[in-house]
């Protein structure tokens, strides 16, 4: 049963993680792009660690709470990082792709403009 549980974990994690580094490639600005590993990478490494604690913790004496403290580190850095780098952006008068008309959008993605 555990390991049917460690292994549905595992297999979250690698799905999110992959959603994840797969919207930072494939999306068109920086402000989405900032937005996918923020969120379902953190996701997918939370629950990768989850299962690390679960089988460290079953396999060995006494409980892991290394993992605790590397999900802790992450919850804490991942949230305070995006926010900084978006400050930077907003900053820099960085525009979003949400701002711009329809025919400056194709262009845009094309590659075109600027």
């Amino acid at each position: 049963m555990l390991d049917i549980l460690l292994s549905l974990l595992i297999l979250a994690g690698a799905l999110f993680t992959f959603i994840g580094s797969l919207g930072l490639v494939r999306l068109p600005d920086f402000y989405m792009r900032l937005h996918a590993p923020t969120k379902a990478t953190t996701l997918g490494v939370g629950s990768l660690l989850i299962a690390s604690a679960l089988y460290f913790s079953t396999h060995d004496e006494g409980v892991s709470l290394h993992e605790a403290l590397v999900t802790m580190f992450l919850f804490i850095t991942a949230p305070v990082s995006a926010h900084l780098l978006s400050k930077a952006a907003l900053h820099l008068k960085l525009r979003s792709l949400a701002e711009l008309l329809p025919d400056e959008q194709a262009a845009r993605s094309k590659g075109d403009a600027r």
